[in-house]
């Protein structure tokens, strides 16, 4: 069966019949799942989320043996890259990322997702579940220094550039000195503006720079117990339909449990929290061979001007309790009224 598919760069043409015959051949000696059905993957446009749609492809290609052609990569625009003048916090926060895409999965436009964790809003649209994550790359944050090559070098009123809130308040804590200011727009967007002189460092996910090839440009590298990440920094995870079985039997070849599992508490301390890009939050989960779970979560206030962070441990099978619980130890130390006012 010859298909119209449409590739990464754009272009339109027909799956050859040696694809069709190397998938027929595939099933036949008992390989993974086969279908004429084209599979089509939305993304984001920027050169890191190809990069990652990319990832998903790929491994998905090997986990069932098919090839390249069976796939169709959909760049979808988001609210999140078009809006580059204003803070998320003001123009709905960080579902503005994940928003298009998703109508484009309840339509049927699509047939999966393909998201950075971090972007994800703990609730869903019904209908849809995150369906797998990839193994989690890392974590860290790092620094991109003009100035100097690492945070403390800066100088007295230096100024650096961040788009989240949860590092502006890690900055102005640790150099209450230094003049934060918003810095929106993707990778690449971010270092051109760096290299304008718009600022005198940025900071960046390390993940985002390995997938990329590009951690070489970080100039030092941020110890995650003192400047911890986001909930859900540096995994992807898949977004498809409920009701489609097809899909989600697809991706659970490529599924991760152990990030699954760490992300579970992350989004549970998130959750129960009701936090998004409006508040400065960080979490990670940590699991050891014996099965133990510890969270490190963190609250700040917007200036950095105070901060609670707690570490709990349980079992790997209570991680969404484990998250809602570190959850409530930080906002029982933090008081009533400690998101009021400025999450709006």
């Amino acid at each position: 069966m010859l298909c119209a598919i449409r590739t990464a760069d754009g272009k339109a043409r027909a799956a050859p019949p040696a694809g069709e015959r190397q998938r027929r051949e595939h099933e036949r000696q008992g390989g993974g799942i086969v279908s004429d059905r084209t599979i089509r993957i939305g993304t984001r446009g920027s050169q890191l989320a190809l990069a990652q749609a990319s990832e998903v492809r790929a491994r998905l290609m090997a986990a069932h043996g098919l090839p390249e052609e069976a796939f169709q990569v959909e760049v979808i625009s988001t609210s999140g890259d078009r809006i580059l003048d204003r803070p998320l916090s003001e123009v709905g926060g960080k579902g503005l990322f994940t928003k298009e895409i998703e109508l484009a999965l309840l339509d049927g436009t699509i047939d999966l997702a393909v998201h950075s964790s971090k972007d994800v809003a703990t609730v869903l649209p019904g209908g849809l579940e995150l369906s797998a994550y990839l193994p989690r790359e890392d974590v860290r944050d790092v620094f991109i220094g003009r100035a100097a090559p690492t945070l403390a070098a800066l100088p007295q009123g230096a100024t650096v550039g961040s788009a989240s809130l949860r590092r502006q308040a890690i900055l102005k804590r640790m150099r209450p000195d230094l003049n934060v200011v918003i810095f929106r727009g993707n990778v690449q967007t971010r270092l051109r503006k760096l290299g304008e002189g718009q600022a005198d460092g940025t900071l960046l996910a390390m993940a985002g720079l390995n997938r990329m090839n590009m951690a070489h440009v970080a100039t030092e590298v941020l110890d995650p117990e003192v400047f911890p990440p986001a909930p859900g920094q540096g995994a992807i995870v898949i977004e498809s339909r409920i009701d489609d079985a097809f899909v989600r039997g697809m991706v659970a070849a490529i599924a991760d449990e152990a990030t699954a599992t760490a992300l579970t508490a992350e989004r549970g301390f998130l959750a129960e929290l009701d936090g998004s890009c409006r508040t400065p939050i960080a979490a990670r989960a940590l699991i050891a061979g014996d099965g133990t779970l510890t969270l490190h979560g963190m609250i700040l206030r917007p200036d950095g001007s105070e901060m609670h962070e707690t570490r709990r441990e349980g079992v790997a099978e209570d991680a969404e309790l484990i998250g809602r619980l570190a959850a409530r130890t930080v906002l029982e130390a933090a008081g009533p009224g400690f998101f009021d006012g400025w999450t709006a």
